[in-house]
């Protein structure tokens, strides 16, 4: 028997009856949020693209959909006893302002790596209900604490993303979008652009989807340095990564849930991966034209769109819809632009790092000035130190150039320099250290 076939015969973890179900009994408790057209990226997509602005809700993610829903579901008994969940952030502040709203005590495990911006958050909306607590390095460290605390101490664990309850809840995002899209604006809903962290999200819409609208095409867009959920699809079963860049922090899960993937492969989604510096540039486009503060994982589904990652996008509204990008959240911290924006650079091309051997005479630096920038060429970085027992002495230089196409000529006059000039490439180990 296939995995398909298989997969077809065993009962679904959540059916379009239950998130319709979950959106009735969240009422006004979440908020229904804007579905704004975007003139960028339709121009891009060669489509109409609509945002789904997740990011307006009152925790300023869609994760206060299924944590709500969670809570609001447990009895008297298990709402005395208390609760207890792990998160990169977005789902712990959804946890604490239901556990404000209903009354419930809760203890919220995070990684230490979480932004201050969220830590504050979640302190600030659970008030005193909510104890913060720090520990480890990563997402899947928090789910091994909270675990450990719901064992000992009897509290409700409340999962991120792995339950029928929470995909539920976070299914009604694509309910809402769908029916905001053919009421407030007469169009049809042809694509939906989702992002992809424990799998919840993907998983909740994606089963209404597949029953209410089978014609919709749906995506599913990794951060590239964390694609748990394609390798759990490859597996068969989810997999532990065993490297993941953490920087797409809502969406690096090192591990995708049972749950997820057991609707991931009922309903078959397109899933693409984007790289970092490429969210990095689309968080900035999405605040300098659209006005929006997004999140990395915020961000991850307008970035597929725009590169150019999903195929077939042109034409796609003439085809039987419009595009629906989930803008997932908007906690960011805004210590994070420096990174965000050197992160950005790097990936348009428009930064380079060298390592410059400079002879200790007067006037080197004056022939390099001269001989190697061009006149749009910046020095953004210049790190030497004299040496007075050497002859010659290594400096670490950064350069912005004006446009992408500006490196090869600047190339070519570090050739003709004769100096001696390497290039320090981005996916050297060494740049950690300077983006």
């Amino acid at each position: 028997m296939t995995t398909a076939s298989r997969s077809e015969q065993s009962p679904l973890p959540v059916r379009a009856p239950e998130v319709e179900q979950a959106a009735e009994r969240l009422g006004t408790t979440v908020r229904r949020t804007p579905l704004e057209h975007s003139e960028r990226l339709s121009a891009l997509a060669g489509a109409d693209v609509w945002l789904k602005r997740e990011d307006l809700q009152p925790v300023r993610s869609y994760k206060l959909r299924g944590a709500h829903l969670f809570l609001d579901s447990l009895d008297a008994v298990q709402r005395e006893a208390g609760v207890v969940a792990a998160s990169a952030g977005n789902h712990a502040q959804g946890v604490a302002q239901a556990c404000r709203t209903l009354g419930v005590s809760g203890r919220i495990y995070v990684p230490s790596t979480t932004p201050r911006q969220k830590r504050e958050r979640i302190t600030s909306i659970g008030g005193d209900l909510v104890e913060l607590v720090l520990i480890g390095d990563t997402f899947d460290d928090a789910a091994e604490a909270a675990a450990d605390d719901a064992e000992r101490t009897g509290a409700v664990q409340v999962p991120p993303f792995d339950h029928p309850t929470i995909m539920a809840g976070q299914g009604t995002v694509a309910l809402e979008a769908a029916e905001q899209l053919r009421e407030e604006h007469g169009r049809e809903l042809g694509t939906m652009v989702l992002p992809v962290g424990g799998g919840g999200l993907l998983g909740g819409c994606g089963a209404w989807l597949r029953e209410r609208c089978p014609s919709t095409r749906i995506v599913g867009v990794e951060p590239a340095g964390a694609v748990s959920m394609a390798a759990a699809v490859r597996a068969g079963r989810p997999v532990a990564l065993h490297e993941m860049d953490r920087f797409v922090d809502g969406a690096a899960v090192r591990r995708v849930g049972a749950g997820p993937l057991r609707m991931v492969q009922a309903i078959g989604p397109e899933l693409v991966a984007v790289d970092e510096g490429a969210v990095c540039t689309q968080m900035l486009e999405l605040y300098q034209v659209e006005g929006i503060i997004a999140e990395p994982a915020g961000a991850l589904a307008a970035t597929a769109v725009a590169t150019g990652v999903i195929e077939g996008m042109a034409g796609a509204d003439q085809d039987g819809g419009d595009v629906v990008v989930v803008v997932s959240g908007g906690n960011n911290d805004v210590s994070r632009y420096t990174e965000v924006v050197e992160r950005s650079l790097v990936h348009e091309g428009l930064k380079h790092y060298f390592l410059v051997t400079f002879p200790q005479e007067p006037g080197a630096l004056r022939r390099f000035l001269d001989r190697v920038l061009g006149p749009d060429d910046d020095i953004v970085l210049f790190d030497y130190i004299k040496r007075n027992n050497r002859e010659e002495g290594p400096a670490l230089v950064g350069l912005e150039i004006g446009h992408r196409e500006d490196l090869e000529p600047l190339m070519a006059r570090m050739a003709a320099s004769n100096m001696e000039i390497e290039r320090i490439d981005p996916h050297d180990p060494i740049y950690r250290y300077l983006t």
